[in-house]
C-alpha cells in the first residue's frame, strides 16, 4: 500500500515539474494558453489514430496526439504571422475547434468505448501504477514513471542546454536574430516539448490538471521575483508543493486526486496574488489608500490655506468623500499635528 501511494506521488510530481519547466517559457512568452489549446488538441488525433487501428495499446496513439499537437501549434503560428491575428485570439479561434472536432467523433464514431468527456478532462492517475511495461516477461514497474522520467529528462537537459538562447528569444527575440539565433527554431522546440509532455500526461491525469501545472506555478513565480533562474527554482518549488499538498487533500478526504492537485495549484496563486509585495492586491490596496489620505490632506489643507478655516460637515459635500472616510481623515490629522481642530471646524495647525 505505501509502494502504491509513493509511485502516485511520483508520477504526479513527475508531471508537475516536466510541465512547470515549459510553462515558464511559455508564460513570459505570453503564449500560456498554448499549453490548454495543446491539451485539448490532442483529442482529435487520438480518436482517429483509434479509428484506424482500433486499439488502445497501439503507440500510433501517441503518435496521433503528438501530431495534433503540432498542426495546433502550426495553426496558431499561421494565424499570428500570416493572418497578423493576436496570439490570445488565434490560440481562442484553434483550440475550440479541434477539441469539438474531437468530441464530436467521440460520438459519432466511438461512443461504444471507455472513451468519455470526463476522462479527457480529469483523468485518473490512481490508475497509473496498474498499468506495468514489461522487458521481456520481466516487470520493471509502472509505465507512467518511465515515460514520465524520460519527458522529465528531456525537458531538463533542453532549459539546460539552450538556456542562452530561451533567455534570449524570450525577451530580446528581434536581438537573437540579429546575433545569429533562429528564434523560430527555439520557439517550435518548446511548443514540439510542450506537445509530447502533454501527450505524456494526458493519459494518466488528464488535461485540465496539466495545464494547472503549467501556468499556475509559473504564473505564481512571475508575481515573486523578476530573475528568470530564481522564477524556473520557484516554479518547481510551487508545483512539488502543489502536488504534495493536493495529494494529501484528496487522500485525507476522499475526492479526485488530479482535482485537488490543480485546486492547490490554483491556491497557492491566489494566497500569493494578495500577499507578496509591491505586486499583490494587499499592496496595491495600502498603496492606493495611502495615496488617497495624502491627497486628502492636500486638498484639505489648500482649501484652509485659501478660505482661513473649514466646516468638517461640508467636507463629503465639497470632495465627495463619505462621513466616515472624513472621520477618519480628521482623526489621522489631529494625530499628526498638521491640523487644529475646534468644534466642527478645522484650522491650520501653527508650528
Amino acid at each position: 500500500m505505501i509502494l502504491f501511494q509513493i509511485y502516485l506521488l511520483a508520477v504526479a510530481l513527475l508531471v508537475a515539474c516536466s510541465s512547470t519547466l515549459l510553462g515558464v517559457f511559455l508564460v513570459l512568452r505570453g503564449v500560456a494558453l498554448m499549453s490548454d489549446a495543446i491539451s485539448h488538441a490532442l483529442l482529435p488525433g487520438i480518436i482517429i489514430m483509434f479509428l484506424l487501428v482500433r486499439t488502445f495499446d497501439s503507440f500510433s496513439l501517441l503518435i496521433g496526439a503528438a501530431g495534433a499537437g503540432l498542426l495546433t501549434v502550426i495553426s496558431v503560428e499561421f494565424l499570428i504571422n500570416v493572418k497578423n491575428i493576436k496570439k490570445d485570439t488565434a490560440i481562442g479561434l484553434i483550440f475550440p475547434l479541434f477539441f469539438a472536432v474531437g468530441v464530436i467523433l467521440i460520438h459519432v464514431f466511438a461512443h461504444t468505448i471507455h472513451i468519455d468527456t470526463d476522462m479527457v478532462l480529469l483523468g485518473e492517475i490512481a490508475f497509473a501504477p496498474f498499468n506495468r511495461l514489461y522487458i521481456g516477461a520481466k516487470d520493471v514497474g509502472p509505465y507512467a514513471l518511465w515515460l514520465l522520467s524520460f519527458i522529465m529528462l528531456v525537458n531538463s537537459f533542453f532549459v539546460w542546454f539552450c538556456y542562452k538562447e530561451l533567455k534570449l528569444t524570450t525577451f530580446d527575440p528581434l536581438g537573437a536574430k540579429l546575433l545569429g539565433f533562429n528564434p523560430a527554431f527555439i520557439n517550435y522546440s518548446i511548443m514540439f516539448l510542450t506537445s509530447i509532455t502533454m501527450v505524456g500526461a494526458f493519459d494518466i491525469v488528464g488535461s485540465i490538471v496539466v495545464v494547472a501545472l503549467t501556468i499556475t506555478p509559473a504564473a505564481t513565480a512571475y508575481l515573486l521575483t523578476d530573475h528568470l533562474d530564481h522564477m524556473i527554482s520557484m516554479s518547481l518549488l510551487i508545483a512539488a508543493s502543489s502536488v504534495i499538498t493536493g495529494y494529501a487533500w484528496a487522500f485525507i478526504v476522499d475526492i479526485s486526486i488530479a482535482g485537488a492537485i490543480a485546486t492547490m495549484s490554483g491556491l497557492f496563486f491566489i494566497i500569493v496574488l494578495c500577499v507578496v509585495p509591491r505586486k499583490g492586491l494587499f499592496a496595491r490596496a495600502s498603496t492606493y489608500l495611502n495615496i488617497r489620505r495624502k491627497s486628502a490632506f492636500q486638498l484639505v489643507f489648500e482649501h484652509i490655506k485659501l478660505h482661513g478655516s473649514v466646516d468638517i460637515v461640508l467636507l463629503p459635500s465639497l470632495f465627495g468623500w463619505s462621513p466616515a472616510f472624513v472621520n477618519r481623515l480628521v482623526v489621522s490629522s489631529e494625530g499628526r499635528n498638521l491640523f487644529v481642530r475646534k468644534g466642527s471646524t478645522l484650522f491650520l495647525h501653527k508650528q
